[in-house]
């Protein structure tokens, strides 16, 4: 598998006993990622036996409490603990000032260091990459600036034919990684034998896109087209749509058909708001325009 996300939390601000504000972890290509941290994140971490030591890279998609309460006491726990490895964090303007205060004046040393990348920028870009991975903002219209980010694997080495290399006793095991990068072999004589007919095409690459409190906005569309997976507020029901107006946030029908529009593979809808006390509802409205839907809820883990 070669993404694995684990639901933390993904309730609206309200707090109950038995719900989470949003938070997820994300394994992608041996990467691992921090994607909001609500109050409780932490707690949420252990429950479900997730190795937060792990997570190189926290994505905080804006400043509503309900997204980044968490995350300074995560970041001391990280030090407590003697974290060597530093640590990034992407986020808003502000995030830096915010975190900052909140450990001068708590008096508060920490063992590593602390890396931000403050986001301002209204157009996608790309905020970070690996040989691995690649992390693009999905600008979102919400009441602050907001961000969902999009998770994107690089294409893979090619597999090699066992059976069609160990026909040519030319090639040595030293030879393999070259083949897997996708050259030709030559043989001693000067014949060129075809990589495809060595090798075969790495698995398709997978992508993850994550849309954060956001109103129903069309424009988000192209940027998560055929994305894998999908997850996308769906704050409020139709029959609370003017609400969702309002307050810049989405019903679960539009939720559905932004997966519609983009053609993703999969929808889960998430940040639901405490009013109602049968979520179900929300599924049942999703599937009128989309099929493949699922409800988040602390501790589900879907894989690719």
């Amino acid at each position: 598998m070669s993404i694995s996300l684990t639901i933390l939390g993904c309730h609206s601000a309200t707090p109950r006993t038995f719900a989470y504000p949003t938070s997820q972890f994300l394994s992608i290509n041996n990467e691992h990622f921090l994607i909001d941290c609500g109050e409780g994140t932490q707690v949420q971490l252990r429950k479900h036996k997730v190795k937060f030591s792990k997570i190189s890279r926290i994505f905080i998609s804006h400043l509503h409490g309900d997204h980044y309460f968490g995350l300074v006491g995560l970041i001391s726990t990280f030090s407590l603990y003697q974290r060597q490895t530093e640590l990034h964090i992407y986020g808003p303007k502000g995030i830096k000032e915010i975190t900052e205060l909140q450990l001068k004046l708590g008096k508060s040393f920490l063992s590593y260091d602390l890396v931000f990348h403050e986001l301002g920028s209204k157009k996608s870009e790309l905020i970070f990459e690996s040989d691995k991975v690649s992390v693009f903002t999905i600008p979102l219209n919400h009441r602050v600036y907001t961000n969902g980010y999009l998770f994107k694997e690089k294409i893979g080495e090619r597999k090699l034919n066992m059976a069609a290399v160990g026909k040519i006793k030319d090639i040595d095991t030293c030879d393999y990684q070259n083949l897997k990068n996708g050259k030709d072999f030559i043989l001693e004589n000067g014949t060129v034998i075809k990589n495809e007919k060595l090798t075969s095409n790495p698995p398709p690459p997978k992508s993850y896109a994550f849309c954060s409190d956001t109103s129903f906005y069309p424009k988000i569309v192209p940027l998560i087209k055929d994305v894998d997976l999908l997850y996308h507020e769906s704050t409020f029901l139709e029959s609370d749509a003017k609400l969702a107006t309002k307050t810049k946030h989405s019903t679960a029908s539009e939720a559905s058909t932004i997966a519609q529009q983009a053609q993703v593979n999969q929808l889960i809808l998430g940040h639901f708001s405490s009013r109602y006390t049968d979520e179900s509802l929300f599924l049942k409205e999703a599937l009128n325009q989309f099929e493949n839907v699922v409800l988040a809820k602390e501790g589900l883990v879907i894989s690719i």
